[in-house]
C-alpha cells in the first residue's frame, strides 16, 4: 500500500508517495479503508514547519478521514466490519476536559496520519458517519465540524435568535454558518469576495460584510446589530483581524479563539477586555464525545457539509498549493480509495 510521508518543514514540495508494508492489528484495534481525507489549515502548518509535530522522522499527514472498516482486533467491541467511520482528531480525548495527555496524540501530528491507504486504528478514535452524507462529506466532521460544533454549543452557548459573527468562507467558517442556521441562530459572515458572499447568502447566511470594501467592519456588525454587538465571534484571522472581533462582540460575549490564517503576534489591549467583559477562548478542536454529538445533530437535521473540490491521492501537492491559496469555499478533500 502507499503512503504520503514528509518531514515536517520541508514544504509541499517535501511529501513524498512511498509503499509501506500495512500494520498488524493489536487486539483493540481496526483496519479502515479510508475513502477520503479532509485537508485543514493545520496540515499546512505541519508541512511548512509552522505546527510543533512531535517529530522530526517523515511523518505520514492528516487527521481527517473517512471509510469503510474492513478488519477488527479480537477485543473490538465498538465497531463491526462494514461500518462506515470517520477519524476522531484526538484518539484519547473521548470526554470531558482537554489534558495534555488527551491531546498529545492528536493525528497527523507526528504519530498516525490518515493520508496513507490502509489506517489503523485503535476503535476508540473512531466515529460512525451519518448515514446519508458520502465520504468527502464525512471525513470533514473530524476537525472543521467539529471545532465549529464546540465553539458554537459548547464555549458559545448559542440560542435561536442570537447573531454569530463567523470570518472568511473556508472550513469552520462553512461549518458554523450550517449548524448556526440549523440551530435558530442569525448569522453574519465576511469575506473578500462578492462572489463567495452570494454563496454564503444562499446557505442562509443573513447579513454578509466584504471586508475590503468595508474595511472597518467591526464598527458595521455593531450597526448591523443596532449597536449591541455579537452573541459569538468564530475568530480564525490572527494578528489582523483579533481586536476588530473583539470590537464587533457585545458586553459579555464570547470570541472563539480558532486560527491565525494572517498570521502570529498580535497586539492585545487589556483595557479592550476590562472594558467590554467579552471572554476570550481558545479552540483546539474537540473531543470524541463532540464528535458523536455533531454526527446526531446533522443526521437528524439534514446537513450536507460544503467541499470545495476533490483531488486524487497522487494530488495531494496540487491540493495543498489550492488551500493556501485561498481561493476554496468549504472543504478541501483528497480521495484515497474512490
Amino acid at each position: 500500500m502507499k503512503a504520503w510521508r514528509i518531514v515536517a518543514g520541508s514544504q509541499i514540495a517535501g511529501l513524498k508517495l512511498v509503499d509501506e508494508t500495512p500494520k498488524a492489528l493489536g487486539p483493540h484495534d481496526v483496519r479502515v479503508r479510508p475513502r477520503a481525507a479532509a485537508l485543514n489549515f493545520r496540515d499546512l502548518m505541519v508541512i511548512n514547519g509552522w505546527y510543533p509535530a512531535v517529530s522530526k522522522d517523515a511523518l505520514v499527514p492528516g487527521s481527517d478521514a473517512a471509510g469503510e472498516v474492513v478488519e477488527t482486533g479480537s477485543a473490538v467491541t465498538r465497531l463491526k466490519v462494514g461500518d462506515r467511520v470517520a477519524t476522531s482528531f484526538f484518539p484519547d480525548w473521548i470526554e470531558g476536559q482537554p489534558t495534555r495527555a488527551k491531546l498529545a496524540t492528536a493525528l497527523g501530528g507526528g504519530g498516525a496520519g490518515v493520508l496513507t491507504q490502509d489506517l489503523v486504528l485503535n476503535e476508540n478514535a473512531l466515529v460512525k458517519s451519518p448515514a446519508h452524507l458520502d465520504d468527502a462529506q464525512a471525513a470533514t466532521l473530524s476537525c472543521a465540524g467539529v471545532t465549529a460544533w464546540r465553539a458554537l454549543f459548547e464555549v458559545g452557548q448559542i440560542k435561536p435568535g442570537q447573531t454569530v459573527v463567523l470570518l472568511g468562507t473556508g472550513g469552520v467558517s462553512i461549518w458554523a454558518l450550517q449548524l448556526a442556521k440549523a440551530a435558530g441562530a442569525r448569522v453574519i459572515i465576511t469575506s473578500s469576495s462578492d462572489e463567495k458572499l452570494a454563496r454564503a447568502r444562499s446557505l442562509g447566511a443573513d447579513d454578509t460584510i466584504n471586508y475590503k470594501t468595508t474595511p472597518d467592519w467591526d464598527n458595521e456588525v455593531i450597526q448591523r446589530t443596532s449597536g449591541t454587538g455579537a452573541d459569538l465571534v468564530l475568530e480564525v484571522g490572527g494578528s489582523q483581524t483579533i481586536m476588530k472581533s473583539i470590537a464587533a462582540t457585545r458586553l459579555g460575549g464570547t470570541v472563539a479563539v480558532i486560527g491565525a490564517v494572517s498570521g502570529p503576534g498580535a497586539a492585545l489591549e487589556p483595557m479592550s477586555l476590562i472594558g467590554s467583559s467579552v471572554r476570550l477562548q481558545g479552540i483546539y478542536v474537540g473531543s470524541r464525545e463532540m464528535h458523536e454529538q455533531l454526527a446526531r445533530f446533522v443526521e437528524v437535521a439534514g446537513i450536507r457539509p460544503v467541499v470545495d473540490s476533490v483531488f486524487a491521492f497522487e494530488e495531494l501537492p496540487q491540493a495543498c498549493g489550492h488551500f493556501l491559496g485561498g481561493k476554496h469555499f468549504g472543504k478541501v478533500v483528497v480521495s484515497i480509495h474512490p
